[in-house]
């Protein structure tokens, strides 16, 4: 699960890579709509000389000392909020600064890959193998907990071959030491102070015990990588003995647990996520917009179609969604498109999910060719698109790099105005045509 300090679930975007690292999966991903952030691939830093390991080695005793000193006062903050003394002991025993967190935390990529680099690991011919074979060992509890809360079982397993290459990646760090770090020294440490006292009252309600609490350096747990906070709120004991234990190798409270988190946000039984649509040749790009809503039939009045020439079923309300622009494949989204995205943001991500849950349940690979032609663009070129449109008078909020609907609207708005496609996808081309 990832989480950018969103409403809904409160997860970080660093639980993917351990999903890469043991089946090609997704990488790191960004506050942008269609793009994945591209973790490094190696640590290329030169080794230090030994003058050099003598200085960093004093800044870690100095981070060390001022670590302590933070948890002893972060120690009376924690039992303000409910946490227990024997607990606080416990779970602080052995814990010390862990600098690869820091390090890892702010040696984060700018680039980017596109969104159908994503799905091509996402919705790997090896990840729906592996998915199928997930839904066949676990078919008992999956059809259970599709029983009680009427959320597809292959949504649930989906997200749980995005976070964790079912059950495979969930990491080993120990989290109390990590999230202590981090709150200490990170980028957003009262976020991570709250995640830090939610863990605490994990193990103070006998869930799990310090050195069982396990998950990625960023804070996700188990085998769909549950934030603390989101643990508390909505984690449930699925099999009856007394735990909501997402950590085991029984998954079943886990994918329990991600129903209920979903059911928890609307999701409708019996409504796809989306359906993959042609679209006519006449058809508005300004359409596509999210704000935009209509029934199927009324799809069905501007010529859209789905991919075999048939109008869509009446699922409610739908937008039309372009993640590839005007020259890539077109979506029909419904409500329980904007519940998978509870879970994280990115349009890639949600089409992940929801594309590999539809191939787990025997549906075809997207039928529409990618604009592969495209090359991706990094965080300061997303930010010199912002720039360039705020300086031509077009609204643009914030110079952030995040390609969210303001500044999609701004470049729907240039593209209209410059006589192009208006389908609001930031390029390379788009970047030349909006000029210095």
């Amino acid at each position: 699960m990832s989480h950018w300090i969103k409403g809904g679930l409160t997860l970080m975007t660093f639980a993917a890579p351990y999903a890469a690292a043991v089946e090609a999966g997704p990488t790191l991903r960004s506050n942008s709509t269609s793009e994945i952030m591209v973790a490094a691939a190696s640590d290329l830093r030169p080794v230090l000389r030994p003058e050099g390991l003598e200085r960093a080695s004093e800044r870690l005793a100095a981070s060390d000392a001022g670590f302590r000193t933070w948890i002893s006062g972060f120690r009376s903050r924690a039992i303000v909020a409910g946490i227990h003394k024997p607990t606080l002991d416990a779970a602080f025993a052995g814990v010390r600064y862990d600098a690869g967190v820091i390090r890892r935390d702010r040696n984060q990529s700018e680039f980017s890959k596109q969104i159908w680099d994503y799905l091509d690991t996402a919705v790997s011919p090896v990840r729906v193998t592996n998915g199928r074979k997930a839904l066949t060992l676990n078919s008992k509890a999956l059809d259970g907990i599709e029983a009680s809360y009427g959320v597809d079982k292959e949504v649930v397993a989906a997200i749980w071959g995005l976070e964790s290459a079912f059950g495979a990646a969930r990491g080993g760090e120990p989290l109390i030491g990590s999230l202590a770090t981090l709150a200490y020294d990170g980028r957003r440490g009262p976020f991570f102070e709250e995640q830090l006292i939610a863990a605490l009252k994990i193990v103070q309600a006998g869930d799990v015990s310090p050195p069982a609490m396990t998950g990625s350096w960023a804070g996700a747990m188990g085998h769909t990588q549950f934030m603390p906070t989101s643990y508390l709120s909505h984690a449930v004991d699925f099999t009856g003995d007394g735990r909501r234990d997402i950590w085991s190798e029984d998954p079943t409270d886990a994918l329990a647990s991600t129903a209920a988190y979903l059911k928890h946000f609307g999701w409708t039984k019996g409504q796809p996520w989306g359906v993959e649509v042609r679209l006519p040749t006449s058809f508005d790009p300004s359409l596509a917009r999210r704000s935009l809503k209509r029934s199927p039939a009324a799809w069905a009045g501007e010529g859209v179609r789905d991919t075999a020439d048939r109008n869509v079923p009446n699922y409610g309300q739908a937008s039309i969604l372009l993640p590839g622009g005007s020259s890539g494949p077109a979506f029909m989204i419904f409500d329980n498109f904007a519940v998978i995205e509870r879970y994280n943001k990115a349009d890639a991500y949600v089409i992940g999910v929801g594309h590999l849950s539809d191939r787990l349940k025997g549906g075809p690979a997207i039928k529409a060719p990618w604009p592969r032609q495209h090359r991706a663009i990094s965080a300061s070129q997303r930010k010199d698109i912002q720039l360039r449109l705020k300086r031509r008078g077009f609204a643009v909020e914030k110079i952030d790099g995040i390609i969210g609907p303001n500044t999609i609207d701004a470049i729907r708005a240039f593209q209209k105005s410059a006589g192009l496609g208006a389908d609001g996808f930031p390029t390379q081309d788009l970047l030349k045509a909006l000029g210095g």
